[in-house]
């Protein structure tokens, strides 16, 4: 009996292998770019293959279409199966996202970057970098945009979840199937997911045990032979200085104070800085590095600029945004104190190079937090400074307008009414937020997901050559960071308050993340080069290696 069980799941783990592929292609032949008509498209496609099957045929309230909020041609598709009778409370989720990055980097290829068979064939004409050619030539790998990131882990998703449809004894509990657009964008698809899946799940009573993503998975460095799954995901923050200088004639360079020597400043006492990696279990972020960096002079003359702005793409694993801002204010302090002192030794020598009298500089360091002088010039003007925020915003447009400059514009108009005319740098965040997820264990769901993994990691390894390692953090950033947010309500003012674009222009749905609260891991295909024309995936571990890990770790969830 039990002999006979093994192979009849054995049975339905080969289908589901075998439609992995076969929809992995389906999919990738369906152009999907962010913000094009690709991702309701790729929508429709997959709400009508579901809607077909005659379980939903049956159960037409377990299927959803949702508009996304906000965005009139982008929809989840959410598919709920129950297993057994429908008696099961325990509940995974499997998450994809059916957008891709565009195709402009296949220039004359662009025509065929969605078909793999013909994309390989033109392949063969070109010269490709040595490690790509190699596996175009091997026969074990595919090639076409959006294969990797992330058609493969939406193909698998579906090969569970119809597979559960139409053998509703094969899991002991309940499979939703989420499939988002925009996570190459702005996440609109996974934001707007929540709240839907919270009523889902106050309305059926069930238990969500987890959140298995099946985004890329690839090599940490250079011979790195491992294969990963991840628990956790990332966070990411994106520090931001605005810096106000004192204008000068080049011809009295020492009259002035540069900000443009601020801003390099704080790029050598941030950018790649080893003390600002965030470290959780031994696993470290990278450290933080530059995204932008300009001064605000808008034309040519003699005279030196009067501001300036840069910011940062900074990663977290435990780190909370409060502590992320005291971090960058004691470095913006040191920065600041640092060109201070430089200046006025190069002053003092020039002073003595030309027989002049030396008068040390008069500037200070000063750094302020946004809401640190936002509240000085609230106490300092009143209402008067509500009023031309207010009247900016009006001016302004945020249907169109970037995220950063829409920041930026509000930091300018507050830092106008400043009455202290020193130089000063104000430190803010601007958008996007992702949360980090820690997961270690603290509480049963955390440490039944950790079990889970690594019960399927071992089952796994003894079928493939690789080492599987289960690690802490996905590395990229991902829809999986919106699936809870820290509980301390002061932190999130922190956050808020430093936020300028906050809430007019960019805003989380709290309330629904810290309702939603479920624990997190990624289980993907394998490939190489994600956003590159010469994008590609690994067909023995992709659809052979990854959907059974997927299928070992959701059957573990579900049945212990």
């Amino acid at each position: 009996m039990i002999l006979e069980m093994q192979k009849t799941v054995e049975a339905h783990l080969d289908q589901i292998k075998a439609n992995t592929e076969k929809y992995t292609l389906e999919l990738t032949r369906i152009p999907s770019a962010v913000e094009t008509d690709g991702e309701l498209e790729i929508a429709w496609h997959l709400f009508n293959k579901l809607k077909d099957e005659p379980y939903f045929v049956e159960h037409p309230d377990q299927l959803f279409f949702q508009k996304c909020a906000g965005l009139d041609k982008r929809h989840n598709v959410i598919a709920y199966v129950k297993g057994g009778d429908g008696q099961y409370k325990n509940t995974v989720i499997l998450l994809g996202h059916i957008d891709t990055v565009g195709i402009e980097d296949y220039r004359d290829l662009q025509h065929i970057a969605n078909n793999p068979s013909a994309l390989a064939e033109a392949f063969k004409q070109m010269e490709l970098h040595p490690e790509a050619k190699k596996d175009l030539e091997s026969g074990e790998w595919v090639f076409g945009r959006g294969i990797f990131d992330m058609k493969c882990g939406v193909a698998a998703n579906l090969s569970h979840t119809l597979e559960a449809a139409r053998n509703p004894d094969l899991f002991k509990g309940n499979i939703i199937f989420l499939a988002v657009p925009d996570e190459e964008g702005n996440s609109a698809g996974m934001l707007s997911a929540l709240k839907l899946l919270n009523d889902i799940r106050e309305k059926d009573g069930l238990e969500y045990t987890a959140v298995l993503d099946t985004d890329y998975m690839t090599s940490r460095y250079e011979g790195d032979e491992n294969r990963y799954i991840y628990v956790g995901t990332i966070g990411k923050l994106l520090p931001t200085f605005y810096i106000v200088g004192k204008e000068t004639h080049v011809g009295q360079s020492f009259g002035g104070l540069d900000p443009n020597e601020l801003s390099a400043e704080l790029v050598r006492e941030i950018n790649l800085a080893k003390d600002l990696c965030d470290v959780a279990d031994g696993e470290v972020t990278v450290p933080p590095i530059t995204l932008k960096q300009r001064d605000l002079k808008t034309d040519y003359s003699v005279q030196i600029a009067k501001a300036a702005h840069l910011y940062f793409n900074y990663a977290t694993h435990g780190s909370e945004p409060d502590e992320v801002m005291a971090k960058l204010v004691q470095k913006a302090e040191k920065a600041f104190t640092t060109v201070v002192e430089r200046l006025n030794d190069n002053y003092k020598a020039y002073c003595e190079m030309s027989e002049i009298p030396y008068q040390p500089l008069p500037w200070k360091p000063k750094v302020y937090t946004f809401d640190t002088l936002f509240r000085k010039i609230a106490e300092e003007s009143g209402y008067k400074l509500h009023q031309r925020i207010a009247a900016l915003k009006r001016r302004l447009d945020p249907e169109t307008m970037d995220d950063r400059a829409y920041s930026l514009a509000i930091v300018e108009e507050v830092a106008k009414m400043n009455q202290d005319p020193d130089p000063m740098i104000i430190v803010y965040f601007a958008p996007p937020y992702y949360p980090h997820m820690y997961i270690n264990g603290k509480d049963a769901r955390e440490q039944k997901l950790l079990d889970a993994l690594k019960y399927s990691a071992e089952k796994v390894q003894p079928k493939i050559s690789e080492p599987l390692k289960v690690r802490k953090f996905y590395p990229y950033i991902s829809d999986l960071s919106f699936c809870s947010i820290t509980e301390n309500q002061a932190t999130i003012e922190k956050l808020i308050t430093n936020m300028p674009a906050w809430p007019d222009k960019y805003e989380l749905p709290i309330e629904d993340m810290r309702q939603f609260d479920v624990p997190v891991a990624n289980i993907g295909p394998f490939g190489k080069d994600a956003h590159q024309f010469t994008e590609r995936l690994h067909k023995p571990f992709s659809f052979g290696v990854m959907p059974e890990l997927l299928f070992e770790t959701v059957n573990y969830l579900l049945e212990q």
